[in-house]
């Protein structure tokens, strides 16, 4: 009768991902966010990885961890193999008959900016379908089945990538709260409203277009941009639009911009193409109509 040896077993996929995100990224944290896992899942993938290679591949400090010079080694053949995934992938979702352009947006860009223009792009495409998923991060276009992202963030100046418009903030209300209000120190009698994921934006706007005004911190503060806006509309208080998430809501009459202070940010609202898709006819038309290149 024939023996059949046991055959020794690589390392399982998971912590080969956790391994690679955290090399690049810089720790376990970032890898953790990218992966949508907890550090503490990280950490337990690259110890399973690091005792079947029997090397260390992150040294363990009081501060955090640091790659080895080994560990380091290696970030670019991972990083390597892994696009190539990526690629593979793509090349197998191209062979479904009726195409899909897969969108990641920002949520509050999706609702506020994005909506309002699907109308348009779903006409101009009859032949596709389109998937619009709402990420708080930027996803990795070259590993994640994305063909589009669209982001309120600071430029990367990375290949693909469009600037459709700088992002500029100012306080924004109702009209019945803006007959209350003449000059920026009536802000103080007023609720102000904030947005968890931009809760400096006040600190922003006051040091740049109001300097010698003190900051309100009582007011409510809300983890989706878009409740807040709503608030606002219903006169709960003051908010500081974004520009490009406000537009519409100002052309109607339902908020209004009491002063003239207008502050940029640094950020933008950009569109980034993943190179695997540029060439695509359907994603250069939804491009040109996002007002891209």
């Amino acid at each position: 009768m024939p023996v059949s040896p046991p055959r020794p077993k690589g390392p399982p996929l998971n912590a080969l991902r956790a391994f690679e995100a955290a090399i690049r990224l810089g720790g376990f944290a970032q890898a953790a966010e990218e992966l949508c896992v907890t550090p503490g899942a990280i950490s337990q993938h690259i110890k399973a990885l690091e005792d079947w290679a029997e090397v260390p591949l992150f040294e363990r400090r009081s501060q955090g961890v640091v790659p080895t010079e080994f560990g380091l080694s290696l970030a670019e053949p991972f990083a390597t193999a892994f696009d190539s995934i990526g690629q593979a992938v793509r090349h197998l979702r191209s062979g479904a008959q009726q195409q899909t352009i897969h969108i990641a947006a920002l949520p509050s860009v999706a609702q506020l900016w994005l909506s309002p223009r699907l109308p348009m792009i779903r006409t101009a495409l009859a032949g596709h379908r389109l998937s619009v998923t709402a990420l708080e991060t930027p996803p990795n276009l070259q590993r994640e089945l994305f063909d589009i992202s669209i982001f309120l963030d600071t430029p990367t100046g990375q290949p693909g990538e469009t600037i459709l418009a700088e992002d500029v903030i100012f306080p924004v209300c109702s009209p019945e709260v803006a007959a209350r209000l003449t000059s920026p120190k009536d802000l103080l009698n007023e609720t102000w409203l904030y947005d968890a994921v931009w809760a400096d934006d006040w600190d922003h706007w006051l040091a740049q277009a109001a300097p010698g005004l003190k900051k309100k911190p009582n007011g409510p503060h809300f983890s989706l941009y878009t409740i807040a806006l709503e608030e606002t509309k219903h006169s709960a208080g003051i908010l500081i639009g974004h520009a490009a998430l406000v537009d519409t809501a100002l052309k109607s009459g339902d908020l209004v911009a009491p002063f003239g202070e207008r502050v940029a940010t640094g950020k933008a609202l950009t569109v980034t193409v993943s190179l695997h898709q540029k060439a695509s006819k359907a994603v250069r038309q939804v491009l040109a109509m996002l007002g891209g290149n």
